[in-house]
């Protein structure tokens, strides 16, 4: 691969150290090694930014711990593994690698093959399809750049620059690398986090020229394939950082897509399902409380009633009660009848009906009986009705007396129940 040269730089700006590795060259400056300056006075918000970013540092890892639990199949499945197939470009031959998951956050590399690149290029084939599995081939394709390719410098930033640490960093570009930002890709990754509120972040840059021809010599039926580009470290492991322009990148469906849309749809559903059931629980309550109040209506309405039925017919007894007391009785009427008349009189009818009595008789003394009996307590008005009718075979005169009976008035009034055939009736105020 064809690496575009660096351009001269003052020597006493950089340091290099070719102690670490011997594929190329690690640049630092002696910012690196400067005290980081103190941080500006801590702030509800400043907190709230240091906050968050380990929140969402925290899920991830969580994530990634479930995950490798999982195997590695199922694991691909639901996009947890995070595998890419790495290309790199060496000479005429073009390496193909597999990264693995190894520890939480950590990553490792299987090599796959080598290709003959140059007579695959010739053709004007593009042979990865074919050589590669179904499940390997779908996954996202990456550019794998030597270290000596970029240029990459550690800063000290404040926890609040976490979030938008691409940006941040990108104004450090004119100072901290010998290009100017339109002359680089670059990006940013976060190293760690400091207990004095502050955080180590590291800049990487290739310059544009050197990625171009990069991409050139992939050929453009790979360059169209990929997803991103990165960067070797030390180590030869990918920094995990993108190199590669947003609008160059192939956007490949996530996995977990459908299975979000899944659970999401499978969410939506229950969510419906419950509030439904919810809903119908509450009518069918209803309805149970509407029959139930019926019933214990109608139930009232009977008792209520049943009640005043009963209180009607305690009130007529006890008029019939009080009427009787208040008014003589037969035998007191007869007694007091017999005992003032003359025993040369005799009787042929008595009759009661309610409050007037009917007296028929024979007597020698028929004008004066009004007199006798006038002066009785058990009745009032006694008078001789119609004329007398002399009986010549008798000697005596047949007469017709009438008189209404002395009746007390009740402790209560003298108003009676209304009210017919033992039906509803009201007392009356």
């Amino acid at each position: 691969m064809v690496v575009h040269p660096w351009r001269a730089v003052p020597a006493a700006r950089f340091l290099i150290d070719r102690g670490h590795t011997g594929r190329g060259l690690v640049l630092s400056t002696s910012a690196d090694n400067a005290t980081p300056a103190r941080g500006a006075p801590k702030t509800p918000q400043a907190g709230f930014g240091r906050a968050w970013p380990g929140l969402r540092g925290f899920l991830a890892w969580w994530l990634n711990a479930l995950g490798s639990w999982l195997p590695p199949r199922l694991r691909a499945v639901f996009g947890l593994a995070q595998q890419r197939l790495l290309l790199r470009g060496e000479g005429d031959q073009l390496s193909l690698a597999l990264t693995l998951p190894a520890q939480p956050g950590g990553v490792a590399l299987r090599e796959l093959a080598e290709l003959p690149w140059g007579a695959a290029e010739a053709a004007g084939e593009e042979p990865l399809t074919r050589i590669l599995s179904p499940r390997i081939n779908g996954l996202p394709r990456w550019l794998l750049l030597p270290a000596r390719s970029g240029l990459r410098r550690r800063l000290t930033l404040p926890a609040a620059a976490a979030d938008r640490l691409r940006e941040v960093l990108g104004f450090e570009i004119d100072r901290q690398t010998p290009f100017s930002p339109d002359e680089v890709y670059y990006d940013a990754r976060l190293l760690g986090r400091r207990g004095d509120g502050q955080i180590d972040a590291e800049l990487v840059v290739v310059p544009r020229a050197s990625l171009t021809q990069a991409l050139a010599a992939m050929g453009e039926s790979i360059g169209a394939t990929l997803s991103g580009v990165d960067m070797a470290g030390a180590d030869g492991l990918p920094l995990g950082v993108n190199l590669l322009p947003g609008a160059q990148r192939r956007r490949r469906r996530d996995p977990r897509a459908v299975w979000n849309a899944a659970l999401a749809a499978v969410a939506l559903v229950a969510v419906g399902a419950g509030l439904w059931q919810i809903r119908e629980n509450r009518e069918a309550a209803a309805d149970a409380f509407e029959a139930e109040a019926k019933r214990r209506s109608a139930q009232a309405r009977k008792v209520s009633a049943e009640k005043k039925q009963l209180v009607d017919l305690v009130e007529g007894m006890r008029f019939l009660q009080q009427t009787r007391s208040g008014r003589p009785s037969t035998v007191e009427v007869l007694d007091d009848i017999t005992r003032r008349l003359p025993d040369n009189t005799y009787l042929e009818k008595i009759s009661i009906e309610g409050e007037r009595i009917m007296i028929i008789g024979l007597s020698p003394e028929a004008p004066r009986l009004v007199e006798r009996l006038q002066s009785s307590k058990l009745w009032r008005s006694m008078n001789i009705t119609g004329a007398l009718m002399p009986d010549p075979t008798k000697g005596k005169d047949r007469f017709n007396l009438s008189a209404e009976l002395a009746v007390t008035a009740p402790p209560g009034g003298k108003d009676k129940p209304r009210g017919g055939n033992g039906g509803n009736t009201e007392r009356a105020p």
